[in-house]
């Protein structure tokens, strides 16, 4: 029984490993780069006030995607590389970095967000390319749903707070340079190096600030009791965007996930497999 679970065990991880998943993957990876480009083209629109109502989130990246020429054919690549890229991850999150050391255990739990992340991004673009968007905040629904509950406002500051923790995880996963460890920059030249560096440098720390002012929004619901005031991404763009120089410090932001959009690119080409 032991032997046939542990060979079960082995076929899968092969499975997941495997040179398709791998390059279907990185087809994944570069369709997140786009989806961040867009949403960066999206906060530059909220900065200049010509947003027209469009979200400055993956919903709002998505729907741009689907009104171009052969939309629903780009949504299904961007969907099938985001599952793929959701299968590589799980079996880094299950098998990978078994070289980390004392490391493992975090980079392992990295790969296991990063699944998380890229599964829900396959599911909401996949109800794109099948003509069923979503729209509105997911935030705002949980957070509302989450203050209906006995114990509701605690619970929403929990929330509010483990967004601002991944948010902090994510700037100093930029600063400290950590992304590096995903990277197999040795057939790179210098130059593509440094581009790589600083792109995912500026860009993760970008991307970190933006979702900790989400996070920040989310425990402001819990004090006021206000569920409207708990948004996403698109929420987060339109804060800061509010504030005195809101619109340089936006387009700095949308700077920052034109630096990540890019760097996924460069994540693509040498992420190890």
């Amino acid at each position: 029984m032991t032997s046939t679970v542990s060979g079960a065990s082995n076929t899968a991880r092969r499975a997941a490993r495997s040179d398709t998943i791998t390059r279907i993957g990185r087809v994944g990876l570069i369709a997140y780069g786009v989806v961040n480009l867009l949403i960066a083209f999206l906060a530059i629109k909220v900065a200049t006030g010509e947003s027209g109502g469009e979200e400055a989130n993956k919903n709002g990246a998505l729907s741009q995607v689907a009104e171009t020429p052969f939309g629903q054919a780009l949504l299904w690549i961007i969907t099938i590389g985001l599952v793929a890229l959701t299968v590589w991850q799980i079996a880094e999150a299950i098998w990978g970095h078994a070289s980390a050391g004392d490391r493992r255990t975090i980079k392992r739990l990295t790969s296991a967000g990063e699944a998380a992340l890229f599964g829900f991004l396959a599911f909401t673009a996949g109800k794109f390319a099948m003509g069923t968007p979503q729209h509105g905040s997911k935030t705002e629904s949980l957070t509302g749903k989450l203050l209906e509950q006995p114990f509701g406002r605690a619970l929403v500051v929990v929330l509010g707070l483990a967004i601002i923790g991944i948010a902090a995880f994510v700037v100093r996963r930029g600063w400290a340079k950590r992304f590096r460890d995903d990277l197999d920059l040795s057939h790179a030249d210098a130059r593509a190096r440094r581009t790589a560096e600083r792109l995912g440098q500026v860009g993760y720390m970008a991307v970190g600030v933006a979702y900790g002012v989400v996070g920040a929004l989310v425990v402001t619901a819990a004090v006021t009791f206000d569920k409207e005031k708990a948004s996403g991404l698109d929420g987060a763009m339109k804060t800061i965007s509010d504030q005195p120089y809101g619109a340089l410090l936006l387009w700095l932001v949308a700077l920052g996930f034109i630096c990540y959009g890019v760097y996924c690119f460069f994540d693509a080409r040498y992420r190890k497999s």
